[in-house]
């Protein structure tokens, strides 16, 4: 609570971050060829960047060791999307983790019981004495599980707006600001994004329908803010791997990979080291959606205004496609699909989402809230951009 109170200055967070670090193993990668880079998001939703990132950058030549976690409140977990693929396996040992970040280019995995034990242990004291919101211990808890994946350098994507952790643009930037000096601090190159998340990611908010949305990017069918989101994201890992110079250039080679289907090869190659059914790439309707689908509908004429990010994120797990306590299981088949997006025109009566359960009777309970996340107007709201800004590299 000190700390809270009091702050931290950089050289003490570093060494916070370093003695955490160092509580469990620091993976080593001097085995793989070139700089690693790993990209670590706040959290949203309908965020599903990681799944079809790491491939796609890994295609292009940079070596992605990925260590995710699970979703938890309204924000949802890379871990929970990935085990949507059948046979996927996120419980990997460091060993075959190393050896698919070499042989593959890129492996996803969650956080083992020796990667900074540290971390889990302050964090539960964190929770039960009202600390968690302290910038100088987010950014030792991120970046000691982040160091300890091997990694040469990371890209940072801080959420801001209704639905992310930092409400505000201006906390978003305290904190991107301190992941940046910290990690350059600890040796590492860092760069961060901050990405606006007032309206969901994409159109897909669950677990199976944003592992679909994600590979689909893959083959270059995916809404334009997921595409954007991914392709700047990329360009900094890209820049910061040493093999683009530029964003013009990043985006030259992502194209690349995505044109020509080697980003779609490395993810299959990925699912199948890691004992998943490959052919969800190619096929990406074998990921499993829940049999009962309800409409909801557009209430008059005009424009789609906002989508409440949180509410979607709350509906979402009230469905079953998140949790509100670590040991509660995922049901990946169920979720939100929106069918229009901010700032487009509908007509009465037009879908403005898909609600998929198990029953007919399920989405009920939902139904009213989700309505209620979309509020319509005559005319069309202001244009925002997506990317508000970058912070360091």
């Amino acid at each position: 609570m000190a700390v809270y109170f009091r702050g931290m200055t950089d050289d003490e967070t570093v060494a916070l971050t370093h003695a955490m670090l160092h509580s469990g193993d620091v993976i080593d990668l001097s085995d793989v060829p070139g700089t690693k880079v790993d990209k670590h998001s706040t959290g949203g939703v309908g965020d599903k960047v990681s799944i079809c990132l790491a491939p796609l950058v890994a295609a292009c030549g940079v070596p992605v060791p990925m260590v995710s976690g699970r979703g938890l409140g309204h924000t949802g977990g890379t871990l929970d999307k990935l085990e949507a693929i059948p046979g996927f396996n996120v419980s990997l040992d460091v060993d075959t983790f190393r050896r698919i970040v070499r042989d593959v280019g890129c492996s996803m995995i969650g956080q083992t019981a020796r990667i900074a034990p540290a971390d889990k242990k302050i964090y539960a004291l964190r929770d039960v004495t009202a600390t968690v919101e302290s910038i100088p211990l987010i950014v030792a808890s991120i970046l000691s599980k982040k160091l300890a994946e091997g990694i040469d350098a990371l890209v940072l994507d801080v959420k801001v707006g209704r639905g992310a952790f930092m409400k505000t643009e201006a906390d978003a930037r305290a904190l991107a600001e301190a992941l940046v000096r910290v990690g350059t601090a600890a040796g590492k190159k860092v760069s961060a994004l901050l990405t606006d998340m007032e309206a969901p990611l994409g159109r897909a908010i669950g677990n199976a329908n944003e592992t679909r949305e994600a590979i689909e990017l893959l083959h270059g069918r995916a809404p334009g803010d997921l595409m954007e989101c991914t392709l700047a994201l990329g360009a900094q890992m890209l820049r910061l791997g040493g093999v683009a110079k530029s964003d013009e250039e990043a985006q030259s080679l992502m194209d690349s990979a995505i044109t020509s289907g080697r980003a779609a090869g490395v993810m299959e190659r990925m699912i199948e080291a890691q004992g998943g059914d490959p052919s969800v790439v190619m096929h990406p309707s074998r990921l499993a959606l829940a049999p009962s689908v309800t409409e909801i509908l557009a209430p008059t004429d005009g424009y789609v205004h906002s989508i409440d990010a949180l509410e979607m994120g709350l509906c979402a797990v009230a469905l079953g496609a998140g949790r509100t306590r670590a040991d509660q299981a995922v049901d990946p088949a169920v979720g939100i699909e929106l069918t229009t997006s901010r700032g487009e025109r509908v007509s009465l009566g037009q879908p403005l989402a898909k609600i998929y359960t198990r029953t007919p009777d399920a989405a009920a309970k939902v139904y009213t809230r989700i309505a209620k996340a979309f509020s319509v107007g005559e005319t069309p709201p202001e244009s925002t951009p997506l990317i508000l800004s970058r912070v360091g590299a």
